[in-house]
């Protein structure tokens, strides 16, 4: 993508009218859906009829929002691209329409990824993201040539195609363990008038513990969201550096951090469930220093490899040297929250687990209202760096305030200082490592 279309105007759109769907594919892919509807479907006493009646509802919202914004489609462009002129709402507008139905086909993969991992079973849905982006990759390489506005076109054709093989290996892999039963059996039963009292019940709970979810746990993504109409009053480009950087950041985040938290969860909230809080802490406290080993280390790789890494992944085509300084200017502010994201989304299962949904939604509130404020403050010296720099103090907000919800004992309790002098050395050992290649790969290279 960095090779056919930059860090342009045109780049900026496609993220753009990417940026919605991608968030709620966020949202809902990284744990907020599986989160609050497993606890609920775990104690369901009909798992089926509730399972559901849950798909459906959504379903039904999701599908009228998709025809909302296909007939209305400037309305919501409008919103996520603010600073941007008439002329180019209009012509991002037939984007945002097509973009937008990815949200309905991510649903579905979250849900029936959900149904997998109640039986344990996580390499279906981790797999099948490569799918989408085999399916844009595709679209690149055979319009690679053409002109911006025909290869922006046809990525959201393949992002529509890649949300379907997305959904057609989730159903194989629901098929293979016998899932389906749940759900023709819910479907067979939903209008029984016997299991409709439990069923009003359960799911009215689960829409309380959902909504509070999304809004508690989605906050680097809302943060991210809000970071994109803030650099739409930026210099041109300033969407596209957001963009690259931040989807390297969400490497190590994803495969270590967020692994962790979907693996541990089911784990943890079966724990809680029965009672055995020291089981459940010794799930926390198993994972706890491979997880911090593991982002210290990638937090240095992207701080100090931060332009090697932008230069061998994008500078190529169209992407220039200077857009590969620029890209890894906000790549090192977005690392400096690697960290405290990944231990608070670590900690705040404890407070996911046992329902304490509200408590996290407050911390989230106070974390985005801090992290929007400094945004507006930083963006204004620094440009799109310091949209990068406030999420990355955001996240250090929104850790402390996790710790401080879920109990700082509990970190406490976990520390241990032999771990924790072996921790530190090895770290300043990498640096020292890090800091000799990174001299002798820019060397190299310029």
């Amino acid at each position: 993508m960095a090779s056919a279309l930059g860090a342009s105007g045109y780049s900026d759109i496609f993220f753009v009218v990417f940026k919605l769907p991608n968030l709620f594919r966020r949202i809902f892919a990284e744990g907020a859906f599986t989160q609050a509807f497993m606890p609920s479907f775990i104690a369901s006493k009909q798992k089926g009829v509730f399972a559901t009646a849950i798909f459906l509802r959504f379903m039904l919202i999701l599908v009228l929002m998709s025809i909302f914004v296909t007939i209305f489609p400037e309305l919501l462009t409008k919103a996520i691209a603010v600073g941007w002129s008439d002329e180019k709402i209009a012509s991002s507008a037939p984007l945002t329409a097509i973009n937008f139905w990815y949200l309905d086909l991510v649903f579905i993969v979250t849900f029936l990824a959900t149904l997998l991992q109640y039986r344990e079973h996580f390499a279906t849905t981790a797999l099948s993201t490569a799918l989408l982006n085999i399916s844009m990759i595709s679209a690149l390489i055979i319009y690679m040539g053409n002109e911006p506005k025909t290869i922006i076109f046809a990525l959201s054709i393949a992002v529509l195609i890649g949300g379907l093989l997305q959904v057609t290996a989730h159903i194989i892999a629901i098929k293979k363990f016998n899932m389906h039963r749940i759900l023709i059996g819910g479907w067979k039963y939903r209008n029984k008038e016997s299991k409709q009292k439990e069923l009003k019940e359960e799911t009215k709970l689960f829409n309380r513990l959902f909504f509070l979810f999304v809004w508690g746990n989605s906050m680097p993504q809302l943060s991210s969201f809000i970071d994109t109409i803030l650099a739409s009053f930026l210099i041109s480009g300033s969407i596209s550096y957001l963009f690259y950087a931040n989807r390297v950041f969400q490497l190590p985040l994803a495969i270590i951090a967020i692994a962790a938290s979907m693996a541990l969860f089911p784990a943890i909230s079966k724990a809680l469930k029965h009672g055995n809080e020291t089981l459940a802490y010794q799930h926390l406290s198993r994972v706890f220093w491979i997880l911090l080993a593991l982002l210290g280390v990638a937090t240095l790789m992207g701080i100090i490899l931060s332009e090697p890494i932008v230069w061998l992944l994008f500078e190529r085509g169209n992407f220039t040297p200077t857009m590969t300084k620029d890209t890894a200017d906000v790549l090192s502010m977005y690392m400096l929250g690697l960290i405290p994201y990944g231990l608070a989304k670590l900690f705040s299962l404890f407070l996911y687990a046992n329902k304490e949904h509200t408590k996290a939604a407050k911390i989230a509130t106070v974390t985005l209202m801090i992290n929007v404020t400094i945004s507006f403050i930083l963006m204004s010296y620094m440009g799109a760096m310091g949209l990068a720099l406030s999420g990355s103090i955001g996240g250090f907000i929104f850790f402390i305030l996790t710790l401080k919800g879920v109990g700082f004992d509990k970190i406490l309790n976990i520390l241990n200082l032999k771990k924790s002098i072996y921790l530190i050395v090895g770290l300043i050992v990498s640096a020292i490592f890090l800091i000799y290649i990174n001299g002798l790969i820019m060397g190299w290279i310029r």
